[in-house]
């Protein structure tokens, strides 16, 4: 059973009992622990975003972006290049 499983648990109608973060006391939780929660939040998160429509403003946005790719694809940097500069940068962060 993962951490978020084991906060919310599913009663006999199906239904969650929503728990206060108040009353989780996650600052006592391991580092570990919390990384965990954290995951298990975001994977569930991930696995619903599929309704979540994008705003107005989301829309437009991407849609600038994909403008500006067609005027100039050579401007962006690849990913491997700006994965090894945020490594980089966390690296140094300590």
């Amino acid at each position: 059973m993962s951490t978020l499983t084991s906060i919310a648990h599913a009663d006999c109608r199906g239904q969650t009992e929503h728990v206060h973060a108040t009353d989780l006391t996650i600052s006592r939780l391991s580092v570990a622990a919390r990384i965990q929660l954290a995951e298990d939040l975001w994977d569930s998160v991930a696995a619903d975003t599929g309704d979540l429509e994008l705003t107005a403003a989301q829309r437009a946005e991407l849609d600038r972006r994909l403008a500006d790719f067609g005027q100039d694809p050579g401007a962006g940097e690849p990913w491997d290049v700006v994965r090894a500069r945020i490594e980089k940068r966390l690296a140094q962060a300590g």
